[in-house]
C-alpha cells in the first residue's frame, strides 16, 4: 500500500510555525501590557497617595505642601500621559496581533480541512485498488480450479475408459 503524501504539507508545517510565533509574539505584548498597566496604577496610586497626605495635614502646612506637589506635579503628569500613550500603543499592537494570528489559523485550519479531504479520497482510491487486486486474484483463482478441475476430469474418464 502506497503512503499518503500530500503536496501542500510543507505549507501546512510553515503556517503552523507561524502561528506559534506570532502566539508567542501577542503573549510578550500582552505581558508588556500588562506591565505597563501596572506602572500606571502605581503611578496615579502615589498622586492619590500624596493628595490624602496633604488633605490630612495642618491647614498651614497644609498651603505649603500644596503649592509644592502642584509646582512638581506637571511632571508626575507628563509621566501619566506617556504611560497612558504607550498602553494605547500597545493595545493597538495587541489587536493587529490577535487579527494576525487568526488569519493564519483560519488559513491553517482550511489547509487542514484540505489535507483530511484529500486523505479521505486517498483512502476511498486505495480500498478501490485493493478491492480491484482482490476480484483479479479471486477471478484467477477460480479460473485455475476450474481448469485444474476440468483436467482432473478428463484424466478420470480417459482412466475409465
Amino acid at each position: 500500500m502506497r503512503r499518503f503524501v500530500w503536496r501542500l504539507q510543507r505549507v501546512l508545517d510553515i503556517k503552523t510555525k507561524q502561528e506559534v510565533i506570532k502566539t508567542q509574539e501577542l503573549f510578550a505584548i500582552a505581558e508588556k501590557l500588562a506591565q505597563t498597566r501596572s506602572e500606571l496604577l502605581i503611578q496615579e496610586r502615589i498622586l492619590r497617595d500624596i493628595f490624602q497626605s496633604i488633605a490630612g495635614e495642618i491647614p498651614g502646612q497644609r498651603i505649603v505642601k500644596q503649592e509644592f506637589f502642584l509646582r512638581n506635579s506637571s511632571a508626575t503628569d507628563e509621566r501619566i500621559k506617556q504611560i497612558e500613550g504607550k498602553v494605547n500603543e500597545l493595545e493597538s499592537e495587541q489587536k493587529k496581533k490577535v487579527a494576525e494570528v487568526l488569519k493564519i489559523r483560519r488559513f491553517k485550519e482550511e489547509l487542514e480541512r484540505l489535507r483530511e479531504q484529500a486523505k479521505r479520497k486517498f483512502m476511498e482510491e486505495q480500498e478501490k485498488l485493493e478491492q480491484k487486486q482482490m476480484d483479479e486474484t479471486a477471478t484467477l483463482s477460480f479460473a485455475r480450479a476450474g481448469s485444474f478441475i476440468a483436467e482432473h476430469t478428463e484424466t478420470a474418464e480417459k482412466k475409465i475408459e
